[in-house]
């Protein structure tokens, strides 16, 4: 498999501290290039306002750094010699973990106190052959390794491994209990986001909803690249269905058509019948048809409305990922394809007035339903998803 055709797939949840509004873990993100990934997780010296900020500083110093291309060894140096150390409990005011992923698979890894990272290749939890390095008396940990396709990239922070002491475990959740739990869960076809919100979901659980430390997971997963095509809407002219569709069609990997009117038009040009399912899944979202040669046959608006409330549910807490991740809808259905198995995603929108619209008094459906695109194709670039779109 050529290099190009991996990409890095970023994904991270937090928990914070109970009754605290700020975390004191964070994660920066930067990508250099297309195919060079760094993540930093800072856990910041106890909780609220003075761990985030923390934490804040340590990664946005050590990103900085290395996207001004001063060296990973360098950064670190920098940042052990300048992390003071507290004197009444004898750490260091932040902790760190850093991964850089250049040419999307080779692999650096640094870690200064935080639990160590591990990886999963085939399913399998595989520890990291660390050496150690002592910097400004800091013990450093450091490994590199040549990532294949799926292999999957565990970073903690120490509330995980802390998650259930005194409630629902005696002596907390230690890492192979971890590494077990990750291997039951684990699915190749999962994205790294869903992945970490699943670990961090039942970090929630074992502190009983009320953490006693900001818990942190952050996943990046090396993927395959894969195509997903959705159109929605006619063109706004009858003597461009047939560009927009030739085009569309044209394009490799999956394909969604989204609206009563675009699935007859396409039906029509593949010449094979339009099957209605008239079985309501969800009583709020319309139900799916089928067009032999389509992958999945939606309503419109509504159903599109649903899949952008889910987009951006998941660019946050990803608290819905527990419901679209196995319900049957459409929404549902575009939700998984759209996050968990698109790398990039080609938008058809047709630019037609429904006029049946506009004698109902539905006046704004085609604004609405602009409105929805736009939106949605911001946020899932926020998620690093290559979007294209296309208007006829």
């Amino acid at each position: 498999m050529m290099l190009n055709n991996y990409f890095a797939e970023v994904g991270y949840l937090s928990i914070n501290h109970d009754k605290e509004q700020l975390c004191g873990d964070h994660i920066q993100v930067i990508r250099p290039d297309s195919k060079t990934t760094v993540l930093v997780l800072a856990d910041g010296l106890g909780s609220g306002v003075k761990a985030s900020i923390l934490s804040t500083l340590t990664s946005k110093m050590i990103a900085t750094m290395i996207a001004n291309n001063i060296s990973m060894i360098e950064c670190v140096k920098a940042i052990a010699e300048t992390l003071p150390v507290c004197n009444e409990r004898n750490i260091a005011y932040s902790t760190f973990s850093i991964i850089k992923i250049t040419e999307n698979k080779f692999v650096e890894i640094y870690n200064y106190d935080n639990p160590m990272p591990f990886y999963l290749h085939n399913g399998k939890v595989v520890n990291l052959n660390m050496t150690c390095e002592t910097i400004d008396n800091k013990r450093i940990y450091h490994t590199k390794i040549v990532a294949s396709c799926d292999d999957t990239f565990v970073l903690l922070s120490d509330g995980v491994v802390h998650a259930g002491i005194g409630q629902i475990l005696n002596f907390g959740w230690d890492l192979p209990q971890i590494h077990a739990y990750v291997e039951a869960v684990y699915d190749s076809k999962t994205s790294a986001k869903s992945l970490a919100t699943t670990l961090i979901d039942y970090v929630n659980k074992l502190y009983d909803g009320k953490p006693g430390d900001d818990s942190t997971c952050a996943i990046i997963k090396i993927r395959q690249r894969k195509q997903v095509n959705l159109m929605m809407g006619p063109p706004s002219t009858k003597e461009d269905d047939e560009k927009m569709l030739s085009l569309f069609f044209g394009k490799e990997g999956k394909h969604i058509v989204c609206g009563g009117t675009t699935s007859h038009i396409v039906a029509e040009y593949l010449k094979k019948p339009l099957l209605y399912d008239l079985d309501y899944l969800d009583r709020n979202i319309p139900p799916t048809a089928k067009i032999e040669g389509v992958d999945l046959v939606t309503e419109g608006v509504i159903t599109m409305n649903k899949v952008l409330e889910n987009v951006k549910n998941y660019y946050g807490d990803n608290s819905s990922y527990f419901d679209w991740c196995y319900l049957p809808d459409g929404a549902s259905q575009i939700t998984r394809l759209l996050l968990e198995e698109a790398t990039d995603i080609n938008f058809f929108v047709g630019c037609a007035i429904n006029a049946a619209h506009q004698q109902e008094g539905l006046a704004l459906a085609f604004s609405t339903k602009m409105q929805i695109i736009d939106e949605m194709t911001k946020t899932l670039r926020l998620l690093d998803k290559n979007i294209k779109i296309s208007y006829f």
